[in-house]
């Protein structure tokens, strides 16, 4: 029983840092989470569809769909095309922001240039997240298959990557909100929306070209 029990830990702890290992990166995903976290908007709105998301996704590949996906390339192909298309044109939007950037106050949080409702808010978080092809590849298709190596701790494996996902989108939109009495200025969002306009246009191109 105590072996049994080190093992369904070992293979949590080995799924959680899979899962940590492939969405710790500067994506327009964690931008987008890291933008609504500062700005103090639906965060948890945000934050709960990437985590939903992503268990999903990693159910959905340890049930063996990343076989599917790989037999049939073409599905990813048209995902990455919508994809790239969304990250451009989400690249443009930010760059206008970042000629006309908003000031984080503490008396007209809802008032600030460049927020988003509601339903814009789980629109991006939805669309960034599923139309990215990488999700796909890394969380479907990657996770899906090194928990299956696990054979009956598979699901453990799935368990661990999802408490990866957990743990760090909700402290990147809630801890987020430590940069606030940066981005009380202007000019703090002005370079972070630019930042955020090179990352959506690089990552978009790069999609597009298929690289």
């Amino acid at each position: 029983m105590l072996v049994t029990t080190l093992n369904i830990f070992s293979t949590m702890a080995t799924g959680l840092g899979a899962g940590l290992a492939l969405i710790i990166a500067i994506g327009a995903q964690n931008a987008f989470v890291l933008r609504q976290g500062i700005r103090g908007e639906h965060v948890g709105l945000v934050v709960l569809v990437c985590m939903l998301s992503d268990v999903i996704l990693i159910g959905a590949g340890i049930f063996g769909i990343g076989t599917v996906i790989a037999a049939v390339p073409a599905i990813v192909v048209v995902i990455r095309l919508a994809g790239a298309a969304f990250l451009i044109v989400y690249a443009g939007l930010a760059a206008k922001r970042a000629f006309r950037p908003g000031v984080l106050t503490t008396g007209d949080r809802q008032g600030r240039q460049g927020s988003l409702s509601r339903k814009a808010v789980l629109a991006t978080a939805l669309t960034l997240t599923w139309l990215n092809p990488h999700v796909y590849l890394d969380t479907v298709l990657l996770l899906g298959t090194l928990a299956n190596q696990h054979g009956e701790l598979r699901w453990w494996f799935g368990a661990g990557a999802a408490v990866g996902s957990i743990i760090w989108f909700s402290a990147l939109g809630y801890g987020a909100k430590l940069l606030r009495p940066i981005f009380a200025k202007p000019g703090a969002w002005r370079v972070l929306d630019g930042l955020i306009a090179a990352i959506m246009l690089f990552l978009g191109v790069k999609m597009a070209l298929g690289a």
